[in-house]
């Protein structure tokens, strides 16, 4: 099978991935306050990751390219989307295009189609240095996102087995390139040990990629004979991993939330546990392709919208704000936490003031 075929057999199994009655997020819960003081016109989404000013703390996260015309509407459209709602986008894997010249086009075209907006280039962490400089200059890149997907290539039939010197080329890049460094797992969530580590070789953001969003393993498991079904559950759920991530984070290093995102109140609790911005993929994916563009922009500024009025509710007139919003931590992310000697009674006495 071609590198071409295998991306667009991601995006069609990755549709089908998207239906889950259950979600990690419904473990936190706010404690209502009955004297918010104040208005949803006090409140403010914008805010820094990093060295990057979003005006939204929402992000378009990879998703594809290098799959020829397919791929290249996908990638064209959500441009268009990011450019008229303000949102920063991360384009998917961009090594198709290194390796063949030919699929440039099917990435180049976010910038063409958004100018002036936050554009996040993509690389896995095999690439050498020289890759990431011509990866950023692709797509005129604001910053580089490194994926790390063990379970995803360990899973792919024809994927990789050798993950040895990861953290070495990863600190590589970050002394080679001139953009801030993003690492980001693909779906089975980062420890605070893997943080740790990262954060020790100079990478400025991290997105931990949590379970509960797009199931890489499984999408993998749809194309092998005989199917590695101790993969399918595998992983940190993303609200344990934004906290185990947060909680030795310092001022140097920013936590992004991704995994299992779906509306603004998943988004809105991420934000309080301790994500600095939240990236969506297959949620927005799937918006775009049973119902088009205009729906996809109709939702992002109503999640925007839904954002404002939870945080009205909450007292919270600023992402800063948000992060203070006193919440319990109830059922296996409570228990999970308590295991990892991580203390959740910080998060339900605390206080807006």
């Amino acid at each position: 099978m071609s590198r071409s075929e295998r991306k667009w057999d991601h995006i069609r199994f990755a549709l089908k991935n998207q239906e889950k009655p259950l979600s990690a997020f419904d473990e936190l819960k706010f404690i209502h306050q009955s004297l918010p003081n104040i208005s949803t016109l006090d409140v403010r989404l914008d805010h820094s990751v990093g060295e990057l000013c979003l005006s939204s703390p929402i992000f378009i996260n990879a998703m594809t390219g290098g799959g020829g015309e397919k791929t290249y509407r996908i990638n064209k459209e959500l441009a268009q989307v990011a450019n008229d709602t303000g949102l920063a986008m991360a384009v998917g894997s961009q090594m198709a295009a290194i390796k063949d010249k030919t699929e440039r086009y099917t990435y180049e075209v976010v910038r063409k189609e958004n100018p002036s907006g936050i554009v996040i280039a993509n690389l896995g962490s095999e690439a050498t240095p020289d890759q990431a400089k011509e990866a950023i200059e692709m797509v005129e890149a604001n910053a580089l996102q490194i994926h790390l997907n063990v379970i995803q290539e360990l899973t792919m039939p024809e994927g990789d087995r050798d993950f040895s010197g990861a953290l070495y080329r990863i600190e590589s890049i970050v002394r080679a390139v001139d953009v801030p460094v993003i690492v980001k797992e693909v779906g089975f969530g980062m420890s605070r040990e893997t943080v740790k580590s990262l954060s020790s070789v100079g990478v400025s953001v991290i997105d931990v990629g949590g379970f509960g969003g797009t199931n890489f393993a499984e999408i993998e498991n749809n194309r092998r004979e005989r199917v590695l079904s101790f993969f399918a559950d595998w992983g940190i759920p993303t609200p344990v991993s934004i906290i185990e991530a947060s909680s030795i984070a310092g001022h140097d290093v920013a936590i992004v939330g991704s995994g299992g995102f779906r509306g603004a109140i998943d988004i809105v609790k991420g934000i309080a546990i301790g994500a600095e911005a939240v990236g969506m993929a297959g949620f927005f994916l799937q918006t775009l392709i049973e119902k088009g563009i205009d729906s996809l922009k109709e939702e992002v500024k109503t999640i925007h919208h839904e954002m404002a009025i939870i945080m009205t509710a909450l007292g919270a007139a600023s992402i800063a704000d948000l992060q203070k919003a006193p919440l319990m931590i109830t059922g296996e992310t409570y228990h999970w936490l308590n295991q990892r000697g991580i203390d959740t009674k910080i998060f339900s006495q605390r206080c807006i003031k």
